[in-house]
């Protein structure tokens, strides 16, 4: 396999119970595990400036494969020397292969995915579902488009990213078992093919990752994990719907975690709260991606630790409630971020309620960096043997 990939390794350098520290190596840098990747689906990371995002500890970013063949167009990107040089960021980048994208908009979004309600008054944006691909309709336009394994693979290696994903069927959590299984038989042959067309024009700079999907059901999940460890990926990546509860989704996580071959690098997508960090780290996640941090942000949520919450049931204060009105106190006093250091609670609320761009960005920053300095909180605690209790302290009942 290392003459797959000659310029990327995958190293573990410590382990406290399932979760493990490590370090990823790329041409664009290395990335210290477990990890944080945070979306830059258009190219971008909403507000934020890329030394923004390095000054917060920012190590990776992931862009949107589904969204940049739609616009500007992968050729473009490439035209202009490749996503690095296009968006102005020099270190590791993970794109996706465009397929949870078409199947969320068809089927609902990450939340409903999640917690398995049923999406109301949307519009499915899938035409069809074939062997050959898929056909949808673009957010852009409305015009009919074909995602296939091939293109996908094609696409990513246009945009020129460290770490690319193979194309796969993201089911519904309403989806019966009966479909499931073709969805998830369908997604191998789909993996398959993405890697004989990477394998077919592999220069050696790019990596691509395999998924494990399989739904709710542990017996495909046992399945997928068999045939994604079979293949020669460089990493191995846990998607699809993951149940009803936070519980079944840990469960789900675990199930898959202990099938996989854990010498390549694991990553779990689009998840990213912090009490679910701690319980997919623990289960042996080594990085994560998802929208939540920065997305809550620009809906006034600033995320906080334990001490600072004044709602246990929530990870993030919402600066938009009139309790912050006059709270002359920075988001959360012991941050380092720039938000904390020049800003009040009060100035941020103000911000908000009157439409100033500002706050969006203030508190992105402010979340950027305390996901970041969390991460770098778990990788020390799991050196030290202290991961339970970090955990316990931060996710605890």
């Amino acid at each position: 396999m290392n003459d797959l990939y000659p310029n990327f390794s995958f190293s573990v350098t410590s382990q406290n119970g399932g979760a493990r520290t490590g370090v990823i190596k790329c041409p664009h840098g290395c990335i210290e595990t477990p990890a944080f990747i945070f979306c830059g689906t258009k190219a971008s990371v909403k507000g934020l400036f890329p030394d923004q995002l390095l000054n917060a500890g920012t190590q990776i970013i992931l862009s949107n494969t589904y969204h940049l063949m739609l616009q500007p167009g992968a050729e473009i990107i490439q035209k202009a020397g490749g996503l690095h040089k296009f968006m102005g960021w020099n270190r590791p980048l993970l794109s996706d292969s465009g397929g949870f994208q078409i199947f969320s908009l068809g089927h609902g979004s990450v939340s409903d995915e999640i917690k398995g309600r049923r999406p109301v008054g949307r519009s499915p944006s899938v035409i069809d579902i074939a062997e050959g691909g898929v056909l949808f309709k673009s957010y852009v336009d409305g015009s009919q488009q074909e995602l296939t394994p091939e293109k996908s693979v094609d696409i990513q290696r246009k945009l020129g990213v460290d770490f690319m994903l193979t194309l796969d069927e993201c089911t519904p959590y309403h989806a019966d078992q009966e479909y499931t299984e073709q969805s998830m038989q369908r997604s191998h042959r789909w993996e398959k093919r993405s890697l004989d067309e990477f394998i077919k024009c592999n220069d050696g700079t790019q990596s691509i990752y395999g998924i494990v999907q399989g739904g709710v059901y542990p017996e495909f999940r046992q399945q997928s994990a068999d045939f994604v460890n079979e293949q020669p990926f460089f990493g191995i990546a846990i998607g699809g719907t993951l149940g009803s509860t936070k519980q079944q989704m840990y469960d789900i996580v675990s199930e898959c975690v202990g099938r996989i071959d854990r010498t390549r690098p694991v990553h779990l997508l689009g998840i990213g709260g912090i009490s679910d960090i701690f319980h997919n780290v623990e289960s042996g996640i080594d990085t994560l991606d998802c929208v939540s941090p920065t997305r809550i942000a620009r809906h006034g949520g600033a995320l906080v630790a334990p001490l600072h919450r004044d709602n246990k049931n929530r990870e993030h204060i919402n600066l938009k409630r009139s309790m912050y009105e006059i709270d002359g106190s920075p988001i959360q006093t012991d941050c380092g971020c720039y938000t904390c250091q020049h800003f009040s609670r009060a100035y941020l609320h103000h911000l908000i309620k009157a439409n100033e761009m500002l706050a969006l960005q203030a508190i992105t920053v402010h979340n950027v960096t305390f996901i970041n300095n969390l991460m770098s909180l778990i990788r020390d605690a799991i050196r030290s043997g202290t991961f339970a209790k970090l955990k316990d302290d931060w996710a605890g009942d």
